[in-house]
């Protein structure tokens, strides 16, 4: 593994870097690439920020943005930039699996691999880690990296400052969750300090919908949820029909889940979405429900304790019946 002492005499010399997250990035994922992106070009490193698909419209006035690549629509330049680059940055994802396609490319790249991640069962291919699973983001973890690690405090300027209280901000559930220590309230405030202008980054990612997006929101909690009472758990189900019918984008489904669990009593709740070739599905929990747990036994995937993720070969209505087969295994945790 590089040390830190090493990495710290790479980055005092101009770098091909290229900065990369997981498929379908949200707040975190975007706010952390585009925060180390607008550190990095301070000190004159090539930076390049490639994400592997797109993501959510109400991120895109970040700082950075508009130089950001999308891989699905410019695979020949995207891999001669990682096929080129002194180094690559793997932000919030832990395994190459995640950012599809191009975790090829990645790894065969001779380029050095630096993960910085807060999730569990890191994969072994980067070549320095900065980790910590009880981090609140991966937007706190680039704070610490630039702050505490490579000792730049003075280069976390406006710019940087807004993207990672975004990532801060939307993977913390507007500071809501229990990771949210007062460690992480001064970092925000630092951030608030350096020109990161909170009330507005709150309005730009929450209070910038479409029309279609609230109605169909409406419709999944009007139409599509459903409560099983016995063991506290909600659902809401979309199919591929619903998603054309409300003209789903990049972004309309998230945080849609939140809503099922914020029924009193509700311990557990999952978000299915029928997708092209497979199901996704988003569990979120509270106190110490093992959302997770679920995730990687039975869908493919895995996460935090309180917010996981995983996916289903089976068709929807079948996984919705798998999913109701499980709770049962569950219940003494459910009904505490």
């Amino acid at each position: 593994m590089l040390d830190t002492a090493s990495l710290i005499e790479l980055l005092a010399q101009p770098q091909r870097i290229v900065i990369t997250t997981h498929h379908k990035p949200d707040g975190d994922a975007m706010g952390s690439s585009l925060g180390l992106y607008n550190y990095l070009i301070q000190q004159g490193h090539h930076a390049q920020v490639i994400t592997p698909t797109d993501y959510p419209q109400f991120l895109n006035w970040m700082p950075g943005n508009g130089d950001v690549i999308i891989y699905t629509d410019n695979v020949a330049k995207a891999d001669q930039l990682i096929a080129d680059a002194d180094m690559i940055f793997c932000l919030d994802f832990n395994a190459l699996g995640r950012i599809n396609e191009m975790g090829e490319k990645v790894g065969e790249s001779k380029a050095l691999k630096l993960m910085i991640d807060h999730h569990l069962e890191p994969q072994d291919f980067d070549d320095y880690r900065h980790w910590d699973i009880n981090a609140c983001a991966t937007a706190q973890l680039i704070y610490t990296f630039i702050v505490e690690v490579l000792g730049r405090k003075e280069l976390v300027n406006a710019d940087v400052a807004s993207c990672l209280y975004t990532g801060i901000m939307t993977d913390s559930a507007s500071f809501r969750l229990p990771n949210t220590t007062s460690t992480v309230h001064r970092i925000v405030a630092d951030l608030i300090d350096a020109g990161a202008p909170n009330a507005r980054i709150h309005e730009l990612v929450y209070n910038d919908s479409t029309e279609m997006r609230l109605r169909f929101l409406g419709h999944c909690l009007a139409n599509k949820l459903q409560v099983f009472h016995e063991y506290n758990t909600a659902l809401i189900t979309v199919n591929a029909e619903e998603l054309k019918e409300f003209d789903v984008i990049t972004g309309d489904t998230e945080g849609i889940v939140n809503y099922a669990l914020s029924i009193s009593n509700v311990r557990l709740a999952a978000f299915m979405v029928e997708r092209k070739d497979k199901v996704k599905l988003s569990l979120r929990s509270k106190g110490d429900f093992p959302a997770n747990e679920i995730c990687k036994k039975y869908f493919s995937g895995g996460g935090h304790r309180n917010a996981a993720g995983g996916t289903s070969s089976y068709s929807l209505q079948d996984t919705v019946e798998q999913f109701k087969l499980i709770l049962p295994k569950y219940k003494n945790l459910l009904i505490q």
